[in-house]
């Protein structure tokens, strides 16, 4: 039904637990963060950066995560939403109305659908905060691999290093 919502519909529009969540309007710091990792995440060939597209993890759940790195092969022209199998990182840059979506809800979902990575982007004195996680695969969870703050190291099965400044897309 998602995908057949009238014109006038707002433009994103996630389902969580059955229910259609609007999201509210993003904030400078918001596009900003999305713009940055959208142009420094350098996956290898296999796989793409993707923004604000839904992933389909069952009949009741189809987030819109950020930012997702999805395999090519999944890729389609036509694709409005991604089977979890196919993504290979979540990231959700969190605002004031989504903290507990972001914090919660959401690694949740993600980790119970068996997406490896996540990420979860906050605003810090006006900078980003990026926490992230890894599946630990025998319970379905994510446990933390790090706090970063100014830079963004780590392996996600390709090696990351990513400089959070946001002065480098204005």
């Amino acid at each position: 039904m998602l995908d057949h919502l009238p014109p006038d519909a707002p433009p994103h529009v996630e389902l969580i637990d059955g229910s259609l969540v609007m999201m509210s309007p993003q904030t400078a710091f918001h596009m900003l963060t999305l713009r940055l990792l959208e142009q420094s995440l350098k996956p290898p060939h296999e796989l793409v950066v993707a923004r604000e597209m839904a992933i389909t993890l069952g009949m009741r759940q189809r987030p819109e995560p950020d930012i997702l790195l999805v395999k090519r092969s999944a890729l389609e022209s036509q694709v409005t939403t991604f089977n979890p199998q196919d993504v290979h990182l979540v990231v959700e840059v969190v605002s004031e109305e989504s903290v507990d979506l972001d914090r919660t809800t959401k690694p949740i979902k993600y980790s119970d659908a068996g997406i490896r990575h996540f990420w979860r982007v906050e605003q810090e004195d006006g900078h980003p905060v990026a926490y992230t996680f890894e599946l630990e695969p025998a319970v379905r969870a994510y446990v933390p691999t790090g706090i970063h703050r100014k830079r963004l190291v780590t392996n996600i099965g390709f090696d990351v290093d990513l400089d959070l400044d946001l002065d480098r897309v204005i």
